[in-house]
């Protein structure tokens, strides 16, 4: 539980989004630093996250850094279960690129310290194998509305997305919120998992089904 991490926000308008979005994130990110239960929420995190998208075959998912949620196990756990795993490229903040995860020693740090494999890079349109893709987020709304890092990285790479994938997320308890400012650009997600629920979400996008 973050104290910190705040609580429901008013929806901004267009002009006040970016300046609202700079003040949440700095505000979420430090309430994640001096969390002293991360490690816990993690734990409770990636049994969930894994029920979440057990059967898919084909994922992407976003390699953490702290105090982000935990991703470098649930990745190893599919990775394990003979899923194929595909893990952001960042040469740079607004080229989405990719590649498939490998291992753990094939992680080397990418930009900004980032881990990215160190296999053959792929173009961005590599995303429309995946029929479950884990986005990263600071905060959520139950309509799927979701605060990014910053950037835009995201709101490029998932106009690659297949639009039967599943979009989903892994926040804090705490970091689901009733509303956060956004952007015409802005592609909600479907699914959000905290700790101790997963919440299905009323975005528009309908969920896909666990290919047979």
């Amino acid at each position: 539980m973050c104290p910190s991490t705040p609580g429901p926000v008013s929806r901004a308008s267009q002009s006040d989004a970016p300046a609202a979005k700079r003040a949440l994130r700095t505000r979420i990110a430090n309430a994640r630093i001096s969390d002293p239960q991360r490690a816990l929420a993690d734990a409770a995190r990636l049994a969930r996250a894994l029920e979440a998208c057990a059967g898919h075959r084909v994922l992407a998912c976003y390699a953490s850094t702290a105090p982000e949620p935990d991703t470098l196990a649930l990745i190893e756990a599919l990775a394990d279960a003979g899923a194929r795993v595909l893990l952001p490229v960042l040469r740079s903040a607004r080229e989405p690129a990719w590649a498939w995860y490998q291992g753990p020693d094939s992680l080397r740090p990418g930009w900004r310290g980032i881990p990215q494999p160190r296999g053959p890079v792929l173009p961005a349109p590599a995303l429309a194998e995946a029929t479950f893709v884990w986005v990263s987020a600071l905060a959520v709304t139950p309509a799927g509305v979701r605060l990014g890092t910053g950037g835009g990285w995201y709101d490029r790479a998932l106009t690659h997305a297949s639009p039967r994938a599943t979009l989903g997320t892994l926040v804090g308890d705490d970091e689901v919120v009733a509303a956060l400012p956004a952007e015409p650009w802005d592609i909600p997600v479907d699914l959000v998992v905290t700790p101790t629920r997963t919440l299905t979400t009323t975005a528009r996008r309908p969920a896909s089904a666990p290919p047979e």
